[in-house]
């Protein structure tokens, strides 16, 4: 099987999904320092205006192009994929970043809730996928990358809505992969371990998790969320550069993706111990009197 060549990022056009905030806005500042045109796609116009602006006065010789867009809204993640490939013909990069988290049981979430991260974290890359992969076809040497999550290596209760749709999106692009490489694009897919995002705050819980449960979940994404994002996204385009099948982002992924693969009947057990053990550090640190991280230390998003 012929080898792909290393991807170049200078003078070619990259669309990124999730560009506003954390990951995605890392990614943005990344692959314009490479000299890549960008069209960056989220919901949050406010917050996309202003990392837009931050790019074109930062990289004043790279385009910048924006679409707000709530993707979990097919019509208009269609009308935005039909109107990214009337503009640009042929695409270089799409990065299908974006995604919403949801925690709860299956039985303490309704159907609605479901559906709406299915919505966003695979009817969306695919909906853009099937839209733009002629635009990719159209480019020599494009590439494609789909961001998965350690819950699409790992299952663990109270995360079946994301862990089903990470781990969709994962056979996806493992599919895609084998499917692809003869037309001459790459595809990568991305597992984020617990990076220093706003995730903890933003993500929603299923209208039946009681708050105590809720809280309880927040603090176990908050001691989590350690790695910087500006470290995951170079880690993220230099595997793209190298053609790579899988990024894993942070000991909290590789960790967890060893295990499942060891012992795949007992893995959670370990993976739920060492948790705890990680939750009661991060709580020793906050009780009165503790050292308290420095504000390059805390949440970036």
């Amino acid at each position: 099987m012929t080898r792909l060549s290393p991807y170049r990022f200078a003078g070619r056009t990259a669309v990124l999904t999730g560009a506003a905030s954390g990951i995605g806005e890392q990614l943005a500042h990344g692959l314009a320092a490479r000299g890549s045109d960008l069209v960056l796609l989220d919901r949050d116009a406010l917050r996309l205006d202003a990392v837009a602006e931050a790019l074109r006065t930062a990289y004043p010789g790279v385009t910048v192009r924006t679409h707000v867009v709530d993707l979990a809204d097919r019509a208009a993640a269609v009308a935005a994929a039909e109107r990214i490939r009337a503009e640009h013909p042929a695409i270089n990069l799409l990065i299908n970043n974006a995604g919403v988290a949801l925690g709860g049981r299956f039985e303490q979430l309704t159907l609605e809730e479901f559906e709406w991260v299915m919505a966003v974290n695979l009817s969306a890359p695919l909906v853009l996928i099937h839209h733009l992969l002629p635009a990719l076809a159209a480019a020599p040497g494009s590439h494609l990358v789909n961001v998965s999550s350690l819950y699409g290596l790992i299952a663990p209760a109270g995360q079946s809505a994301y862990s089903s749709s990470k781990f969709a999106l994962r056979g996806l692009s493992e599919v895609l992969r084998g499917e692809l490489r003869g037309r001459d694009i790459g595809v990568t897919t991305v597992h984020p371990g617990g990076i220093r995002t706003r995730i903890a705050e933003t993500a929603r819980v299923g209208v039946n998790v009681s708050a105590e449960e809720s809280e309880q979940g927040k603090q176990i994404f908050r001691a989590m969320l350690t790695f910087p994002p500006e470290k995951a996204a170079e880690q993220i385009l230099d595997g793209v550069r190298r053609r790579r099948a899988r990024v894993l982002i942070g000991a909290s992924a590789k960790l967890p993706d060893v295990l499942a693969r060891i012992t795949p009947a007992h893995h959670m057990r370990v993976i739920q111990a060492l948790t705890a053990a990680v939750v009661r550090a991060a709580a020793s640190r906050t009780r009165p009197g503790a050292e308290q991280p420095t504000t390059g230390q805390e949440a970036a998003r």
